[in-house]
C-alpha cells in the first residue's frame, strides 16, 4: 500500500434509487400492495408548485350564471308567473315576428306593425325584443288574477298588478310585455318614435301603443294599474 493514499470506496447510489429499491422491497414482501400504473404514480408524478389538483377544482363558471333574464327584472318578487302555453304567452324568448304564436299573431295589428319595426331597428344596436307576454284569453287573465290574489292575499294588491278580463289591455290585444331588461330598456327610450310607450310606472316591461308619441311623446305614466282610468270601467 502506498503510504498517504486514500482508501477506495464504493460509489453511494442517488436517493431516489434507494427509495425505489426499498419501495419494490416492501411490495415483494406484501407490506405495500400497488399495481403497476399505482407504483408509476408514486414514483413519478411530483406535484408542480402553483398547480391545484383535480380534486380541489372549483365548478365551472358556468355553473354559477344566473338564469336568463326574461324581462320581470324590477317587478316585486312575488309577481305572477307567465301565463301558461297556449293561452296568450310564449314564455321568455318569444319571437316577435311568429306568426304561429297566438300572444303575438292576435295583438293589434298597428301595435304588431309599430312592434316590428321597432325589434328591427333594435337589431341594428344589437339588442333583441322578446315577447313575454302579449295577447292573452279572458280565461288565462282571470286564472292570472285568481292566483295574484293568493298570492298578495287581497284583490286591492293583486290589482295592481293584474286587471280583469274585462279591462286588460291583453285581452284586448293592445299591449305587451318585452324582454329582456336590455330590451326593455331600449324601448323606453326609443319607444315613443314608434308610438310604443310604458304606462306604467311599476311595470317597465309593459307597453302600448299610443299613435300621437312620435310628435308628442308618450303621455306621463300611472304609478301602477290601479291609476288608469280604464281599470275602473
Amino acid at each position: 500500500m502506498i503510504p498517504n493514499q486514500p482508501t477506495p470506496t464504493t460509489a453511494r447510489p442517488p436517493k431516489s434509487r434507494v427509495l425505489l429499491v426499498v419501495l419494490l422491497a416492501a411490495v415483494a414482501a406484501g407490506v405495500v400492495a400497488l399495481s403497476p400504473v399505482e407504483l408509476r404514480h408514486e414514483v413519478h408524478t411530483v406535484p408542480r408548485p402553483g398547480v391545484a389538483s383535480q380534486t380541489s377544482l372549483t365548478p365551472p363558471r358556468a355553473a354559477m350564471v344566473p338564469a336568463a333574464d326574461d324581462g320581470q327584472a324590477g317587478r316585486d318578487p312575488r309577481s305572477v308567473p307567465t301565463s301558461v302555453p297556449g293561452e296568450g304567452s310564449v314564455g321568455p324568448g318569444g319571437a316577435v315576428f311568429d306568426d304561429s304564436s297566438a300572444t303575438v299573431a292576435n295583438l293589434d295589428p298597428a301595435l304588431l306593425d309599430a312592434l316590428r319595426t321597432a325589434a328591427t331597428a333594435a337589431l341594428d344596436d344589437g339588442v333583441e325584443l322578446h315577447v313575454n307576454s302579449g295577447w292573452r284569453s279572458a280565461a288565462e287573465q282571470e286564472r292570472l288574477l285568481e292566483q295574484a290574489v293568493a298570492e298578495y292575499g287581497s284583490v286591492k294588491e293583486a290589482r295592481r298588478w293584474v286587471a280583469t278580463p274585462k279591462t286588460s289591455a291583453h285581452v284586448s290585444g293592445d299591449a305587451v310585455d318585452l324582454g329582456p331588461s336590455e330590451a326593455a330598456r331600449w324601448l323606453a327610450r326609443h319607444g315613443a318614435a314608434y308610438g310604443l310607450c310604458q304606462i306604467y310606472r311599476n311595470e317597465p316591461w309593459h307597453f302600448e301603443l299610443r299613435q300621437g308619441a312620435a310628435l308628442d311623446g308618450c303621455p306621463s305614466m300611472y304609478a301602477d294599474p290601479t291609476q288608469d282610468p280604464r281599470m275602473t270601467r
